[in-house]
């Protein structure tokens, strides 16, 4: 019963979040636009904290800045922003949006979730926008706990040479991640890939653009399978779809 309420209860907060908040073209679709960007995306939150913080030389973490941090960051010395969300239609973007032009910040994007593991083609777009980006430059998601700290621990591994142990550090309470929650799919995919490492040695990129199958990961981690036996079956996989070409 308790269950089906919440769940009630969630859709409606749902149904609703997704009915406004997308013009913030004309005086009273701004107003409408900040209080679906305070209100449902609790930007009122992040006024007065974040958990900004350099990970690596010119390469910092946040949670989804305000204007005025942006105006912060840009006078510190950064140029460019890769948002974790993906370019949506809703105050939160439209404003970040206009922000980055005002300040002259450079805006890029990629698509990560929270509570499940990407497929392939997305993870490795990050990797493949990082590449493309300016130094020094901050990335984000909304809380800056979860996608924000996958991709911090994916950035060490992949562009800082550090070891999927080290990379770890990077979800933690700390930023307000917690593995016990949904969101903890973030940590066992870093957990399937270090027992994929027990096996034999393998770079993360390479396992992402070989073995890793996001939604795979997402059942196991639903049906609570260990990470040797993921990283086994996801072994097993790629070889035999290799031996099919």
């Amino acid at each position: 019963m308790l269950k089906a309420i919440w769940t009630w209860l969630d859709e409606s907060e749902r149904r609703v979040r997704r009915s406004f908040g997308k013009d913030i073209s004309t005086p009273w679709g701004r107003f409408v636009g900040h209080v679906h960007y305070h209100v449902f995306d609790h930007a009122f939150l992040r006024i007065f904290w974040t958990n900004f913080e350099e990970i690596a030389p010119g390469v910092y973490r946040s949670n989804h800045p305000t204007h005025r941090r942006l105006k912060k960051y840009r006078d510190m010395g950064i140029t460019s922003v890769l948002s974790l969300r993906g370019e949506e239609k809703f105050a939160h973007w439209l404003f970040e949006k206009e922000s980055c032009e005002e300040l002259g910040l450079k805006l890029h994007t990629a698509k990560l979730w929270a509570r499940h593991a990407a497929k392939p083609s997305k993870v490795t777009n990050v990797i493949d926008e990082i590449r493309k980006i300016e130094k020094p430059f901050v990335f984000h998601c909304k809380s800056g706990a979860d996608r924000a700290g996958f991709v911090a621990a994916m950035y060490l591994m992949v562009f800082e040479g550090k070891s999927v142990q080290e990379a770890k550090k990077m979800l933690s309470f700390k930023y307000l991640h917690l593995k016990s929650t949904k969101t903890g799919v973030q940590d066992y995919i870093l957990d399937v890939y270090e027992a994929r490492t027990l096996q034999a040695t393998i770079g993360f990129e390479d396992w992402l653009r070989t073995e890793y199958r996001g939604a795979s990961i997402n059942d196991a981690w639903e049906n609570r399978r260990s990470p040797e036996s993921t990283a086994t079956m996801l072994r097993e996989r790629a070889q035999d779809e290799q031996a099919e070409t």
